[in-house]
């Protein structure tokens, strides 16, 4: 494992084991009822409050840990894939996550942000997020900016860690799959004392992959530990540590606009790149008290160091550069090296609590958080002239192969060139802080009618430090924004609500003339039904939405910035859980997806202007998965078996006719995938997945038809684990 520094591992964590094992953090107690159930007692996530389901007016879908292993799921994005409402996005050469929720995304040029236990903790250069250390993940769709301020604008993910449970256990695993995948997870639960836990949760994968030359390499660390000085007093300390090595892909290119004339195992960029190395150190704190039964406060600190590095060798967006788009044959390409630091620092302090006023019950949360990011930004990039300025126009001629570093896309041959030295294209220190204030009270008007109303307000600064031109200075922006819900709830088994919300987020940066961009707000409007059927057998929630953004970022590959103005979405949503029988589990979640743009913009990326009522990219109007778990134990057979079916329709490629080449387009497909577990003892199981029945040609995503992301054909993994 050259290409990771262990001793920079091992270093870090003797610095910080003296931080770790003096830092408290809260418990979690075993069921005294003689199951195994772990009980969670006192402990809730941010921002949320005290509810039921069936209260809440607010589409959500929780994916447990069962629910996400049943998937097959290595990292946040593939078990994303089974919440309709979230779509992927460009994910930058597969160097981090990228998604839409309801349609939109976020800042194309940052990773999508998520929380993880309330925390911001997206935003950073911290490569894709493993599986390894999530215990579930909640998808809060609608922007709800009135409690969680700053998250992407069509819903918040939110990822719950694995913590001490202090019940003394663990699971170690071991998985072999096909392109050479090795992989190895470990989970270590202690109970030190009644009232010290601790955990230890990690993972290494080193794989090739079905693209040629295409190997990683990857390493997580979570410790955590846990502390319960009273029964009312709960604390918790987190260690987030991973490197990974991850060479730079953009995929294979569209010829005239149509995909499947390049095989899907062509790499097109330059293995003599090397990897591009990404790295986290995060921590996180917490506190809750519970005052008594009927008030608590919460308060947390988070800190997350991220850094990106590498080169890579790519595909050229410029029109007048690109032989492809006149023999069809030839690339050019451009070569690139970055440099992305950011520090991310989040505080928060919630208190929530009940009362009465007369007949009229509340249930109140209110609070202040603060973020502060610092975004150090260094890209350099060469590429050679455009074909009118070189001495030829044919591709094959060294010079003009040389100097645009031309490859065939169909017998491309690696090293035919030096690699030449990218020079300075941006090199700044953005500087972002935010301040919130927010308060919610959810008002018990009768035993089934609830209102909820809320609001926020942020203020938010920025400074830009350029290395390369003019700084620009301190610049401040405050925003109100409101919410408003209701719901009703005739029976203890069904309620609808209508639900009206607003996002507020700062946009980093300047437009070309040096103007401070306007803030991207967002406004929601949501009306839907929840339901919990034949004893809890079947749940599920049903809504339509509509929201609206204004002021849009768009940013060039040189982070040229500009508002791309106003687009909206609306839709249609249904999630839906059901045990159909003790053994027989279904897991359905179907999304109807309709966004476009509202105005016409000019886009920096491709030099040409979009028209109001474009589809935004990568968003399918129709989305639907599947999973079904068969559990063949009621028969006295330890066997677990079950599948999934995903379908994602048709979706825009890219943003406008890039050079006359027309629309492009992503065809839609489905996959399935399958997979059977034997417990071969009570503590030893061994499981076999199947990726890809049906060997489907699939392309995941895109930023441009020369960009294109494609899927991986049929791949199986064997794996075995122990636990004790």
């Amino acid at each position: 494992m050259n290409s990771l520094n262990f001793k920079r591992l091992l270093l870090s964590g003797a610095a910080l084991s003296a931080t770790i094992m003096s830092a408290p953090a809260f418990a979690q107690e075993s069921a005294d009822n003689g199951s195994d159930e772990i009980v969670v007692e006192g402990i809730r996530q941010p921002y949320r409050g005290d509810f039921e389901t069936l209260e809440i007016p607010q589409s959500e879908q929780i994916l447990s840990e069962d629910i996400i292993d049943n998937a097959g799921a290595f990292d946040l994005i593939t078990a994303l894939d089974l919440s309709s409402s979230v779509a992927r996005q460009n994910n930058f050469g597969g160097l981090w996550n990228s998604f839409a929720i309801r349609g939109f995304a976020g800042d194309e040029n940052l990773p999508s942000n998520y929380l993880v236990n309330g925390f911001n903790a997206g935003r950073g250069f911290a490569g894709p997020r493993d599986i390894s250390g999530i215990e579930s993940i909640e998808i809060l769709k609608g922007p709800k900016a009135a409690l969680f301020g700053r998250g992407e604008p069509g819903g918040t993910i939110n990822i719950v860690t694995k913590r001490p449970t202090f019940v003394t256990g663990g699971e170690v695993r071991f998985t072999a799959g096909r392109f050479e995948q090795y992989r190895g997870d470990v989970d270590l639960d202690f109970e030190v004392s009644d009232q010290i836990g601790v955990r230890l949760v990690g993972f290494y994968e080193d794989a090739e992959s079905f693209r040629e030359t295409i190997e990683t390499e990857r390493f997580g660390l979570y410790p955590s530990i846990a502390f319960r000085p009273t029964e009312n007093t709960q604390i918790v300390y987190e260690l987030e540590y991973t490197e990974q090595d991850i060479p730079f892909d953009r995929g294979i290119p569209a010829i005239n606009n149509e995909l499947g004339v390049v095989p899907i195992t062509t790499f097109l960029g330059e293995p003599d790149n090397g990897p591009n190395e990404t790295l986290v150190v995060g921590h996180q704190f917490e506190v809750q008290h519970n005052l008594n039964e009927n008030w608590s406060i919460l308060g947390g600190i988070g800190f997350r160091d991220t850094s990106l590095t590498g080169f890579d060798t790519a595909a050229s967006l410029s029109g007048s550069r690109q032989f492809l788009f006149i023999d069809g044959e030839n690339l050019s390409r451009e070569r690139r090296f970055r440099r992305f630091e950011a520090e991310y620092l989040t505080l928060r302090a919630e208190v929530t609590g009940e009362f009465q006023t007369g007949s009229f019950g509340h249930r109140v949360l209110f609070g202040v958080d603060y973020d502060s990011f610092d975004n150090d930004i260094l890209f350099e990039r060469v590429r050679g002239a455009p074909i009118s300025f070189q001495p030829s126009d044919d591709p094959t001629d060294p010079v003009v192969a040389e100097s645009l570093q031309v490859i065939n896309v169909f017998d491309p041959i690696f090293g035919q060139f030096p690699l030449p030295e990218p020079t300075p294209l941006t090199d700044q220190l953005q500087i972002q802080e935010s301040f919130g204030v927010f308060v919610q009270d959810q008002i018990s008007l009768t035993d089934s009618i609830d209102i909820r109303l809320g609001f926020r307000f942020d203020s938010a600064s920025q400074e830009l430090v350029n290395e390369l031109g003019a700084d620009i200075p301190n610049s401040t922006d405050g925003r109100f924004s409101p919410q408003a819900s209701i719901i009703y709830q005739p029976t203890d088994n069904f309620s609808v609500y209508f639900s009206y919300g607003e996002g507020f987020r700062q946009l980093l940066g300047v437009d070309p003339l040096g103007n401070v961009l306007d803030p991207n707000v967002t406004r929601s409007v949501e009306v839907g039904a929840k339901f919990d059927l034949f004893d809890g057998r079947v749940k599920g929630t049903a809504a339509a939405f509509r929201i609206t953004q204004d002021n849009i970022l768009s940013v060039s590959e040189a982070f040229e910035l500009t508002s791309a103005g106003e687009a909206r979405s609306r839709g249609f949503e249904l999630d839906l859980s059901a045990s159909i029988t003790d053994s027989l589990n279904v897991l359905l979640s179907y999304a109807y997806t309709d966004a476009e743009t509202e105005n016409e913009f000019f886009d920096p990326n491709f030099g040409v202007s979009i028209p109001s009522g474009t589809p935004l990219v990568n968003i399918p109007d129709n989305q639907f998965s599947l999973q079904v778990t068969k559990d063949w134990g009621a028969l006295g057979i330890p066997l677990q078996t079950g599948g999934t079916l995903l379908h994602v329709s048709e979706r825009s490629g890219q943003f406008g006719d890039f050079f006359g080449q027309g629309p492009f387009n992503l065809p839609g497909y489905v996959t399935l995938r399958a997979f059977a577990q034997y417990d071969v003892t009570d503590r030893f199981n061994v499981r076999f997945d199947l990726e890809n029945l049906t060997n489907t040609e699939f392309f995941l995503n895109s930023f441009a038809s020369l960009w294109v992301q494609p899927g991986a054909p049929r791949t199986w993994r064997a794996s075995a684990s122990y636990s004790f």
